[in-house]
């Protein structure tokens, strides 16, 4: 941990994930803006270096079910993914939009954000689910082949759908970023019923799954991917 000025924010989640969350505490972002120096990260968000520094090395060893993904091979880490993260979000979905399409008929005339939140909850509907789809349909088993057989299909083929689903991360970062400010960091009002809190506590979850999940591939499955390609 010396020096760690110039090392990139998600490089250092990738070599062990406990370090995510202390990034989260401080509101930088590991994933989307993992390419940022620790550093920079800092200055951008007003940071203070040696206390984040402190922080990173006080974590728990005991730490998160993906620690030492960085090493796992690139199929185990796609399984990972499909299976874990693709499945939580097929999962949640119906019921993010059901508790959000109740507490925004019941609740938004007194309080419009939720209105908003609705309406921003489809739109990273309608960016995530065409996305998994081509992940799993496209890039994946590309990524697949090429490790099995050593062979790529042309020049830098796996460079730009990869560039596409790092675009379609940032989009989805973005509208997730968007509902945390509208509900004030998924906090309800002191009146809120209980779906209403049901809703803003499956939001936060939902949120920190997306954060592991484009870390596991900004940081981790498309850096190796792109070597793979880039190696033969």
């Amino acid at each position: 941990m010396e020096d760690i000025k110039s090392k990139k924010v998600g490089s250092l989640v990738a070599e062990d994930y406990k370090y995510a969350d202390i990034f989260k505490k401080h509101g930088i972002d590991f994933c989307c803006g993992g390419g940022k120096s620790i550093e920079e990260a800092c200055k951008n968000r007003g940071v203070n270096y040696g206390q984040l520094v402190k922080d990173l090395l006080s974590v728990n060893e005991n730490s998160h079910e993906i620690n030492g993904a960085n090493e796992w091979p690139l199929d185990q880490l796609i399984n990972h993914i499909e299976n874990v993260h693709h499945t939580y979000v097929m999962e949640n979905v119906p019921l993010l939009l059901e508790y959000s399409n109740k507490v925004a008929k019941v609740h938004g005339d007194r309080h419009p954000e939720t209105i908003e939140i609705n309406r921003q909850l489809y739109a990273l509907v309608d960016e995530l689910l065409p996305h998994l789809n081509k992940e799993e349909t496209i890039l994946f088993p590309y990524i697949l082949k090429l490790i099995k057989t050593n062979v790529k299909a042309g020049l830098s083929a796996v460079q730009y759908p990869i560039e596409e689903m790092m675009d379609e991360h940032d989009t989805a970062g973005e509208i997730m970023k968007t509902i945390s400010e509208l509900s004030m960091g998924y906090t309800p009002p002191a009146s809120a019923c209980a779906t209403y809190r049901v809703l803003y506590q499956k939001l936060r979850e939902f949120e920190n799954d997306l954060h592991r999940h484009i870390h596991l591939e900004n940081n981790i499955l498309f850096p190796k991917a792109l070597s793979v390609e880039q190696s033969l």
